[in-house]
């Protein structure tokens, strides 16, 4: 017999229409209870008990959403929060943007599912992203529609290089994060996720990524300088060494930012190099730009400051500006053989998302959002720069509006990842969410809104500041 499970008990949504606009105009946050308050403790207990153990922001950020605009996030107790996480880079115009929602609304009662069928929202889309490369571009590649994810885009790019090349191989660098599925988990580089997974997929091999950073990304003890010629040589003895054990690989793929990796750029120079050796002898380059994508870095895509064309490009969680959910391979068009069928996706037609696109390219354009990203971008690096003199931090990274602190150890005993979490716990009681990512999650990263604007970054960064500081000197945890 199934049980029936008693209806819980409504929880009241703090708010209305009034306030959720001002909530987008807000300059600050403000913190009132305890983390969680009381309601959303009731929805964070109800989550534990039915979801999987496999969640992960709740655990480090403990509060239920009740509404959210612009920049903010107010929880269920009526707390705001500044939110530089933006569901992990995905809300790059901010929760709900009104016109994002006026022609998504407006496409629902028109058209909302339709497989690979052509529709006039799919080609403004597909003209929308074709407007955005490089001049030149758009003549000579194709756009493929994929599942709904960045993982199923690369997977999907997978397939569409090995079809292509009649090659099996893959390479990939350290330090790189290509998604949580099985095919796009085993080209990623952090061991914990693959390590309770048996049988990956084969003919993956890693090389080292040199960062265009002080350091290099270089271990520490190593000269940057001969990290880097070290990682492009060992790049060219695994493309060409007919020793080397590396048989000639389908696709080379690569971050041009490491995202989930600590927010590590590549150097400019190596990458130059990659390109170069991958054209010469005929293996397809895929760059991948999930998160660097649509504009995060200051650049639509982040290739675009390399000087280089990839074959292939991946692309997904900015492209609707708000959430709704599409990815694409966009490659040069002699990789196009695949037969029809060959690559599918039931979600792959998500109408709403394409004329969300769209308007985002549009308010792109009108708002000059690119230029924001650099403005607000150089506003980080000016502020954030005086960290280095800290003994806790190691370096400030970043480009555009994708940055990260790597922490080091404290001298009292605490571990990188445990200041991390410390500055972490800290910026959320003043008000402002931030994520963590790298080795041992020791680098606190920021995703904001790339139209966030200077008054609230520089309330977000006075809060991120303080945390730093404080988690530099105090042994205490910042949440008591």
């Amino acid at each position: 017999m199934t049980a029936i499970l008693p209806s819980p008990s409504p929880i009241p949504c703090p708010g209305s229409a009034e306030s959720l606009a001002a909530l987008r105009d807000r300059a600050g946050p403000h913190v009132d209870t305890a983390l969680p308050g009381p309601r959303s403790a009731e929805l964070l207990a109800r989550q534990e008990q039915r979801e999987s153990n496999a969640r992960t922001y709740p655990r480090h950020l403990p509060f239920a959403v009740a509404q959210a605009a612009g920049s903010f996030i107010r929880d269920l107790d009526g707390n705001v929060f500044i939110d530089f996480l933006a569901g992990a880079g995905v809300l790059s115009l901010g929760h709900n943007h009104p016109e994002l929602v006026e022609v998504a609304t407006a496409q629902m009662s028109v058209f909302t599912h339709g497989l690979d069928m052509p529709s006039p929202a799919k080609d403004a889309f597909t003209e929308a992203q074709l407007s955005m490369l490089p001049a030149g571009m758009a003549d000579h590649v194709k756009i493929q529609f994929c599942g709904p994810t960045g993982a199923n885009a690369v997977d999907a790019a997978i397939k569409l290089t090995k079809t292509a090349t009649g090659r099996g191989d893959i390479l990939a660098f350290s330090g790189g994060f290509h998604g949580s599925t099985h095919a796009a988990m085993a080209l990623t580089g952090n061991l914990a996720q693959k390590r309770p997974i048996a049988n990956p997929m084969p003919g993956v091999h890693f090389l080292p990524y040199p960062a265009d950073t002080p350091s290099a990304g270089a271990p520490d003890g190593v000269d940057p300088s001969a990290w880097e010629a070290s990682c492009l040589a060992l790049f060219e003895r695994a493309l060409t060494d007919p020793n080397g054990g590396i048989p000639l690989p389908a696709a080379v793929i690569m971050e041009l930012v490491q995202g989930e990796g600590g927010v590590n750029p590549a150097s400019v120079a190596f990458t130059r190099a990659v390109r170069e050796l991958t054209r010469q002898l005929g293996v397809p380059l895929i760059v991948d730009e999930v998160q660097t994508g649509a504009g995060r870095t200051g650049t639509w895509f982040a290739f675009e400051q390399y000087d280089i064309e990839p074959d292939v490009v991946v692309a997904s969680k900015a492209l609707s500006g708000m959430g709704l959910p599409v990815a694409i391979v966009i490659y040069h068009r002699d990789l196009d053989v695949w037969a029809p069928g060959a690559h599918t996706g039931t979600f792959r037609g998500n109408q709403l998302a394409f004329a969300a696109g769209v308007k985002t390219v549009e308010i792109f354009h009108r708002d000059r959002i690119l230029d924001n990203v650099r403005a607000r971008g150089e506003q980080v690096r000016a502020r954030l720069g005086a960290l280095d003199s800290l003994p806790t931090v190691r370096e400030v990274r970043g480009r555009g509006l994708m940055w990260g602190i790597e922490l080091t150890a404290h001298s009292d005993g605490r571990g990188a990842g445990q200041l991390a979490e410390q500055v972490q716990a800290g910026a959320l009681r003043d008000g402002l969410i931030l994520e963590l990512g790298g080795r041992n999650d020791r680098v606190v990263r920021m995703l904001p809104p790339l139209n966030v604007t200077e008054q609230v970054m520089d309330t977000a960064l006075d809060i991120l500041v303080h945390a730093i500081e404080t988690s530099a000197v105090h042994t205490a945890d910042p949440c008591v």
